[in-house]
């Protein structure tokens, strides 16, 4: 059975009701939460929820969703919650039971994919940055960002990645195999030395690779692609921040 076709567009409402049919669904849920795991829905926790309804967070391939089973559970809405001023009651739910271990996931990915150093070891901030050495935003992010990591506020890690031109990746391998990555990459964004190509091993071009899979995989679409903790999320910014948006991401005011 193919997923509903509710769960694509954000905010939709559906009702559910119990199919017994679908007994091979996990039976540790009520039956209607039962029909909607068959049909695709990752269940991940029950949750209270006002009303009357029992809260449940789910997730498919595309995103998270919460369903309320009806005081009866014989019926389950799929959807979003809101009170009388219109507060979204669904979304601290999905955050704690859905959203919290993907952020974990995500996080962890990016520590452990190739990256530059950029600022102190024991910074208080650590920012990740997908980085084109031939991307002009990517020199532009550089350069905004001196205050903040100069001060020892932020430590960027570069993921380095070849993307926007045919000898982007060779750029980015040169880069990660510098006797000193950190100081290549400051020489190469400051403007001082152009960093020129050249073949490297091939353990440092599937490297770059791999980076390049990651920026994928996360639905990155530009450079640079920033991420960085809001508490116990993970936010991203694609492209050159704003000046306002810049504040956000190094956690405050330039020092």
């Amino acid at each position: 059975m193919r997923l509903p076709r509710f769960l694509i567009p954000a905010g939709a409402l559906a009702l559910a009701a119990a199919t017994p049919s679908l007994a091979e669904a996990d039976d540790h849920w009520p039956a209607p939460v039962q029909a909607l795991s068959a049909q695709g829905l990752e269940i991940h926790a029950e949750f209270e929820a006002p009303g009357g309804l029992t809260g449940y967070a789910a997730s498919y391939a595309s995103g998270e969703v919460a369903i309320y089973l009806t005081p009866d559970g014989e019926h389950a809405i799929v959807g979003t919650l809101v009170d009388a001023e219109g507060n979204d009651l669904s979304d601290a739910a999905l955050d704690e039971h859905v959203r919290a271990a993907q952020y974990a996931e995500v996080w962890e990915r990016l520590e452990q994919s190739h990256w530059i150093q950029d600022g102190e070891a024991d910074a208080p901030r650590v920012i990740y940055t997908f980085t084109d050495a031939n991307c002009p935003y990517c020199r532009q992010f550089w350069e905004a960002a001196r205050p903040w990591v100069e001060a020892g506020e932020v430590q960027l890690r570069h993921i380095m990645v070849g993307i926007l031109t045919a000898n982007s990746p060779a750029k980015a391998a040169t880069l990660l195999a510098a006797e000193d990555p950190a100081a290549a990459l400051h020489a190469h964004s400051d403007g001082d030395e152009e960093i020129a190509p050249a073949a490297q091993a091939r353990e440092i071009e599937e490297q770059v690779y791999a980076n390049n899979q990651l920026f994928e995989e996360l639905g990155m679409i530009a450079t640079p692609a920033t991420l960085f903790r809001d508490g116990e999320r993970v936010e991203r910014v694609q492209g050159l921040p704003s000046a306002e948006r810049m504040i956000e991401v190094m956690g405050g005011e330039a020092p």
